[in-house]
This record gives C-alpha cells, structure tokens and sequence, in this order.
C-alpha cells in the first residue's frame, strides 16, 4: 500500500536509549499511521539493532551493509513507498506534528523539492561557553520565524534543508540517485571512522539543480539530542576540520567552488600562516577555526 509519507532512520550502533527517544517521538505523532511508513535502516551495526516497532503497522527493519550514512540513506530511498520522504536521524526528537506539517507544506508547494525547520539542541551536560559558534556544525539552527525559500542560482543557500529531520519530495530525488547509483559519485558523508558530511548538502544541491526548490519553515521543529562526548574539545576539533574538508568537494562536484586547487606542498605553509592569521594560541574557538581552515586547505589540495 502507497504511504504518504516514508520516514527513514539510518543507523549504526544506536545508543539505545536515544534510539527510544527517537521512536518515541514518531509514535506520538499527530498523523495517524496508516498515512506513513517507518523504516529503520541498519547500517552495517557490529550486532543487529533491535527496536520495538509492533506499535506501528507500516515499520520495518531495512539492513544495509555498505559502512556510511550515504549509503544507508541510499537504502531508504530504494524501499521507501512514500511520495515524501523524511530522514530522521537516531539522535531526532521531531515535534509531535512534524509529519502532519510535512505533508502540508509539500501539497501547498509543489515545486517544493526539499524541506526544514528549526532543530533545538538537548545537552546531555551543560555545553561549554566556547561551543556556540560551532552550533551549525552539530546540526543546530533557528533561522526564525519567517518561512524562507531559495532556488538554483549557482550558490548553497543558507537556509536550505539540514539532513536531521529533511523532507524530501521522492520525485525529486532522480537525479541524485542516478548519480548515486550509477556514477559512484555521491558524497560519502560519515562512516563510523570518519566525520565528514555533505551528503545532505549534495542532496540539496542537485534537487535545486533539477529545478526544485529548497526551504526553511519555522513549524517543523525538533530536538537533537547531543551526548557530551560531541561536545569535547577534541571532537568538535575533529568535526570542524572533517567536514571544512568534505564541504569543498560538494562544492567542487556541484562547480561552484569559488576557490583554485593549491598545490599540495604549499599546504603546510598555508596552516602554518593560517596558525599565526588567526591566533590559533588565542583559545579554543580560535584553534577550532584554525583546525578548519587546515581541513578547507586538505580539501583544496585533494580536489
């Protein structure tokens, strides 16, 4: 049976509590069941997951075996039924309305091609003073209270969609997939080893190259659960420095990186200048910025 909406949770060794969180949100919403599917998707776990799902008629348990968030939201896409499709990640606590709101928002904009809201975080223990700048890159935002729409015009839009909580509308999706799938060519995104992302950044940016649009609406809301350990010194070093990285080869595959390959033995030359450009001695926020640029220069080098 056709759903109207297909909601998907890649995941890979949940921690099972806020996995049980995450699920719990779903089946407090305010859309009754029989208009969505839920299909949690394993991603290569070390030991199968286990969820109860029996409070839902329509969910299942996917496996995926290839390592990373790419491929596992690849899954999703290939057994979802739904015309809209919601990523939900395993840290996700979405508004008891976020489905109902979901689905109207994509029947009252049909050139709607990918879609999302304000995602509030949840500390596990108080977060340092330190971290705030760094919020986006844990997936955090409030853009405000006023809806925001971009298209195509050869830049990332600031408000487009974050992957926590993105819906998609299915059609939308061709060319990415076809890409994907065939060419090899999506951005890998995260794996258990690695930080870096983009793939939801190349989701957006070839929905918006395909002619769709890209939006930012204040009533889809959700928390995002952060345990302390993502707010370490060294993870959000890590995190920031990974994903400067990965953000130039989205925009290199999308050709609209606006800076030149720099030869790779200038690299080391060009932290050391950035060490002393922005004071990385200065305290942490500096010494994460710096951490950054040194992954915008790897990522400059590599393309």
């Amino acid at each position: 049976m056709s759903k109207l909406i297909s909601v998907i949770i890649p995941s890979f060794n949940p921690d099972r509590g806020r996995l049980s969180e995450t699920l719990n949100g779903l089946r407090l919403q305010s859309l009754e069941c029989s208009q969505w599917e839920l299909i949690l998707i394993d991603n290569n776990s070390t030991l199968p997951i286990e969820a109860d799902l029996t409070w839902h008629p329509h969910a299942r348990i996917v496996s995926e075996n290839r390592q990373g968030l790419t491929y596992a939201r690849l899954k999703g896409f290939e057994v979802a039924g739904g015309d809209i499709i919601i990523m939900v990640d395993d840290d996700n606590i979405l508004d008891k309305d976020y489905l109902q709101n979901m689905s109207a928002l994509f029947a009252a904009n049909p050139r709607l091609g990918t879609a999302g809201g304000k995602l509030a975080p949840r500390f596990a223990s108080q977060p340092p003073q330190w971290l705030r700048p760094f919020y986006g890159n844990l997936a955090l935002r409030d853009l405000g209270e006023t809806v925001l729409l971009a298209e195509w015009d050869n830049t990332y839009p600031a408000n487009a969609a974050v992957g926590a909580g993105m819906g998609i509308r299915r059609i939308a999706l061709i060319e990415y997939r076809a890409d994907a799938t065939n060419s090899h060519a999506a951005i890998a995104d995260r794996t258990a080893g690695q930080l870096s992302s983009g793939g939801d950044n190349d989701i957006v940016l070839a929905t918006l190259r395909a002619g769709w649009q890209t939006g930012y609406f204040p009533q889809l809301r959700l928390t995002h659960i952060i345990p302390a350990e993502r707010t370490q010194f060294a993870y959000i070093c890590r995190l920031v420095n990974n994903t400067s990285k990965s953000w130039i080869q989205v925009l290199n595959k999308h050709n609209i990186n606006p800076w030149a390959k720099i030869p790779a033995w200038t690299v080391p030359l060009r932290k050391a200048k950035a060490w002393v450009t922005l004071r990385a001695w200065a305290g942490k926020v500096n010494y994460i910025k710096w951490k950054g640029a040194c992954g915008q220069f790897d990522g400059l080098a590599s393309i």
